[in-house]
């Protein structure tokens, strides 16, 4: 049986905002989920909301834990790299940092 890092109960996914023309983007790495907003604020707001659903959802449905593991696309993977490289954040980027999955579920993962 694999060994997963994120399951039901516990991990964490990493996350990072940043802009692209004139919306911003948030995306949960781990879970391949993106979101959008006219400001970062509402694009980790939006991510939050999802990814709290999706943990719920996976729970609900006792799903099998690789779906909290998912491949990283390459050009978000990184972006995430290089925001935690740099002391000063890069241009389009926002924020990036890891969201823990006990947080995501009791809706605690952002506070914008």
């Amino acid at each position: 049986m694999k060994k997963y890092k994120n399951t039901l109960q516990k991990g964490s996914v990493r996350y990072i905002v940043f802009k692209e023309n004139n919306v911003w983007y948030a995306v949960g790495l781990e879970f391949n989920i993106v979101e959008s907003g006219d400001t970062p604020q509402e694009a980790i707001l939006l991510l939050s909301e999802a990814l709290s659903g999706y943990v719920e959802s996976a729970k609900k449905i006792k799903s099998r834990a690789s779906i909290l593991n998912q491949t990283t696309d390459r050009e978000y993977e990184a972006m995430w790299q290089n925001s935690q490289k740099e002391k000063e954040q890069t241009k389009n980027v926002f924020s990036s940092g890891v969201f823990n999955v006990s947080q995501i579920s009791q809706g605690l993962a952002v506070s914008v």
